[in-house]
């Protein structure tokens, strides 16, 4: 439980929610670039700011449920800050929201049925289909 966790804890296995997610920032350390972003999350006990570093910062949307294990709890300005740290792991586990990809493809599919409930096939896919068949026909002969 986060009200549990203390600076400079490592160790931390622990599933929060992702309530929200701050700009991301670029940097560059040693010659190279890299990305941060803090996330607030939360469990019922209460709430604590996620770290998200580089490839970690594109696997988390606000509502998904996060499991951070081997996490390491540091401090920035006083505060403790959670994050899966060098040797963690961090696991999208659930999500409360939709996303936006998948609700533009429920629209998206919905408009491709016509008025029988039968998907619409595109010109594109029409021919892909068309190129599928071929191949299946040759398969058989």
């Amino acid at each position: 439980m986060i009200k549990d966790l203390k600076i400079r804890e490592g160790k931390v296995d622990i599933v929060v929610e992702v309530a929200e997610k701050s700009e991301i920032r670029e940097f560059e350390k040693f010659g190279k670039p890299g990305r941060v972003c803090n996330a607030k999350v939360k469990d019922d006990s209460g709430e604590i700011t996620l770290t998200l570093w580089n490839e970690d910062i594109d696997k988390i949307k606000v509502g998904d449920k996060v499991h951070i294990k081997n996490g390491y709890v540091g401090e920035w300005q006083g505060e403790p800050q959670l994050s899966a740290g060098r040797f963690g792991e961090m696991e999208v586990v659930g999500s409360s929201e939709v996303t936006n990809d998948e609700a533009k493809e429920a629209v998206i599919d919905e408009s491709m049925k016509s008025d029988e409930g039968e998907k619409v096939l595109s010109e594109d896919e029409k021919t892909e289909e068309s190129i599928l068949d071929n191949i299946e026909e040759e398969k058989v002969e």
